[in-house]
């Protein structure tokens, strides 16, 4: 050891500032324990960043563990979690491989640049894992429309996702936007990429062979981004956030779609031996988690690092998040040919490094010795803490306070309208038109219909002989989780679920992205761990595994935390993409069904929440059986021909279903409710519920299939005409529910 190592070793009083890059005084004693010294500053810098919250899940680990151990058997999955993204087997030699994860404090501080590095972070990430990135969607949460904070924040986020998605010609299928108070100063936005690849052709982050050299290419790394996961997303979010623009990465990507082409064809060659982006926590990151899954060794020169500031020190090299970057691992007889590929598609490529076989992680820089660590001890042995959790001391009483003692409204007709031009129901034409929902003409469905619906076989070279499709949908409800966070998770989980199955797909596996409060509060921690037990009993019983995806701590402004929101993505699988069903009343003459049954359940309902302002209760029931039993139904039926089209029942009941079902091609309908009791049949928010529509010719075979299922179908009436019309109720045209529909965005944003 010498210089930087050895003065460390021999000055260890120095004091050092462990608490301003978000470490605790006993994980920093720890550090100290792990080196049997203080750690230099470039050391410190990296304990910091990786220990932090965002990229160490040292509140989480504990509860996390329930995916994996009460994970249903699915011989479908291939890479489960751990890696950059999961991938599952979705047939003829195939894999999709998909991720979400949050962006949610840099999209407060610098919306556009915030949103647009989410997307370009979960992109690489997909990358990683050997795959082309096909599709992109987002989860986006905001104050309540009208606020200024929601005009200043929304924009910018849509025009960040926009523009690096467009950029990248990555179609946006789908996703949601809703809008609360309680994101007021907290927006989420939550970023998911799908992949394809051939299945044998799975890549992982891991760094085997001493004497492999270590490869970083893409972008130059400079200072923006700087301690961006440990600044940002692992520490409560104050009034003076602002100031923390410097911790917001720059994104840049027409580097990105180089990037993407040239590891592509990297994969191609097979010249990689290992690879990993470098998102949250930069070149510390890369080299940690790579030394660690591999030999354990690595040395890395900082001096040979491309710099956009030749000022950088190293711990800022080190804590830097610039984007569109990545690291791979390479054999010295593949250099070469690694390197003109890298050239071929102008990507400026260096070997920083190589691969030892010392288990020590050991950087220079300026002839000095700045880094010599076990980097297993960064990556993977972190703290883990089990942090002290109860149910919140409001919740007996949040609970008690049951929707039955607010006045239910006489005139149907106009809640109807007024559900349907609420911020949450309303069009999101507004968000979406922004994005390129069809590029590269794979795009099967996307918003608004339930789910994003991709052709495979057109997506990838060599692929044309397949006929599969997938299918994306991501929802959460952050009222019902806070009525009860064990039923929200798993009417989040229930919904995205459903909303795939009406696509003729069947679900196959899970992603989650998991915003909270900070986990220091023994109250978000109760919300917190009850939503990860509620998720994963819901995945045993549908028999989706959780694949993967990001917990986000700290979602609070000050004391308050916004509404637990886990926001869940399922991916589906359809045989024959061109079996897809349609969304909402696809032409007149149809019979309209309703499956499922309708319960009075209204706490947490878009009606209390409109009408109201109201939020007590408890969420509808979560009726695992009856979800899966109705999906088993629709996917059959897609499979046989036998939909027309369908659309979920969630937000705003059945009636706002009907009405969204006319909207989607401008087909009406005259419907008789199934209920006694009008208003219950319009707007309660029982789950595992869905509306199909079928030709009167095979009305009898389909009511055959969900009766063999113990679904409960009900004929509602038929299509035609072009008005929605519930019999003995109300008539309103489609004209007048379009314009309801569509204005609320457009008033307030423009």
């Amino acid at each position: 050891m010498i210089d930087s190592v050895k003065r460390a070793t021999e000055t260890p009083e120095e004091p050092q500032p462990y608490a301003e890059l978000g470490m605790k005084a006993d994980e920093y004693a720890r550090v100290r324990d792990i080196l049997g010294r203080r750690p230099t500053s470039s050391e410190l810098a990296i304990y910091s960043v990786m220990w932090s919250e965002h990229c160490s899940y040292k509140s989480s680990k504990v509860h996390l563990r329930q995916f994996a151990d009460k994970a249903p058997r699915s011989e479908a999955l291939l890479v489960g979690m751990g890696e950059n993204a999961g991938v599952v087997d979705i047939g003829d030699g195939w894999a999709a491989t998909f991720k979400i994860e949050s962006h949610n404090h840099p999209s407060y501080v610098e919306p556009r640049q915030g949103a647009a590095t989410g997307v370009g972070g979960i992109v690489r990430d997909i990358m990683a894992m050997g795959a082309r990135p096909v599709a992109v969607m987002d989860a986006l949460r905001f104050g309540a429309l009208d606020a200024p904070d929601t005009r200043r924040v929304l924009p910018g986020v849509v025009d960040g996702i926009s523009f690096y998605g467009n950029c990248l010609g990555l179609p946006n299928i789908g996703g949601e936007v809703a809008f609360d108070p309680c994101y007021s100063g907290n927006p989420l936005v939550n970023a998911l990429c799908v992949g394809l690849l051939r299945k044998d052709r799975i890549k992982l982050a891991t760094a085997p062979g001493p004497g492999n050299k270590v490869v970083l290419f893409g972008a130059r790394t400079g200072p923006d981004g700087i301690g961006g996961a440990s600044v940002l997303a692992s520490a409560t979010f104050e009034d003076e956030s602002h100031a923390k623009r410097p911790a917001v990465q720059v994104g840049d990507p027409f580097m990105e779609k180089l990037l993407i082409e040239c590891c592509l064809e990297l994969f191609e060659a097979d010249v990689v031996v290992g690879i990993q982006d470098l998102g949250a926590a930069g070149v510390s990151c890369a080299t940690t988690e790579l030394a660690a899954k591999g030999t354990g060794g690595m040395h890395v020169d900082l001096d040979l690092v491309p710099l956009r500031d030749p000022s950088l020190r190293p711990e800022e090299i080190l804590m830097s998040e610039s984007q569109e970057r990545m690291m791979a691992v390479v054999t010295p007889e593949d250099i070469d040919a690694f390197m003109a590929i890298c050239a071929r598609w102008d990507v400026p490529a260096t070997v920083i490094g190589e691969v030892t076989g010392t288990g020590r992680l050991v950087m220079d820089w300026h002839g000095e010795t700045i880094v010599d660590i076990p980097p297993g001890t960064a990556a993977d042995e972190g703290p883990v803490y089990e942090r002290p959790f109860h149910e919140p001391a409001g919740q007996a009483a949040l609970n008690a306070d049951h929707t039955a003692r607010l006045p239910r409204p006489t005139d149907l007709r106009a809640t109807l309208l007024e559900l349907l031009g609420s911020p949450n129901v309303a069009s999101k034409e507004w968000v979406t038109s922004q994005y390129d929902r069809y590029v590269r003409g794979n795009t099967v469905l996307a918003m608004p219909a339930d789910a994003g619906v991709l052709r495979v076989g057109e997506v990838m070279p060599g692929a044309a002989e397949t006929r599969r499709g997938i299918a994306l949908a991501t929802d959460g409800n952050g009222r019902y989780a806070k009525l009860d966070p064990y039923a929200g998770a798993q009417l989040a989980l229930a919904e995205a679920y459903r909303n795939v199955a009406v696509t003729g797909a069947r679900p196959l596996a899970v992603t989650n992205c998991l915003n909270f409060g900070s986990p220091e509060d023994p109250e978000v921690m109760w919300q917190f761990a009850e939503a990860v037990r509620g998720l994963a009993d819901a995945c045993r019983t549908l028999g989706v595994p959780v694949t993967g995806g990001n917990v986000s701590f700290y979602n609070q402004t000050g004391t308050t935390a916004i509404h637990p929101t886990p926001i869940i993505g399922v991916l589906g699988v359809l045989d024959d993409v061109a079996r897809r069903v349609r969304h909402g009343f696809t032409g007149p003459g149809l019979k309209v069904l309703l499956l499922g049954e309708t319960h009075d359940e209204f706490g947490g309902s878009e009606w209390a929440h409109r009408a109201h302002g109201h939020l007590g209760g408890l969420p509808p029931a979560a009726d695992l059986e009856a979800e899966r039993a109705l999906a088993d139904v629709l996917v059959t039926a897609a499979a046989r021909g036998l939909l027309e089209g369908s659309h979920d029942v969630s937000d705003g009941g059945l009636g706002v279903a009907l009405a969204e079902c006319a909207l989607a091609q401008g087909v009406g309908a005259s419907v008789r409710l199934p209920v006694d009791d009008p208003f219950t049949g319009l707007f309660s928010e029982s789950a595992a519920r869905a509306i199909v529509v079928v030709r009167p010719e095979v009305f009898e075979e389909f009511a055959e299939l969900a009766a063999s299922s113990g679904v409960p179908c009900y004929g509602l009436g038929a299509t035609g005409g072009d008005a929605l019309v519930v019999e003995d109720v109300f008539t309103v045209p489609v004209t007048e529910l379009r314009e309801t529909h569509q204005a609320p965005l457009p008033a307030v944003l423009g």
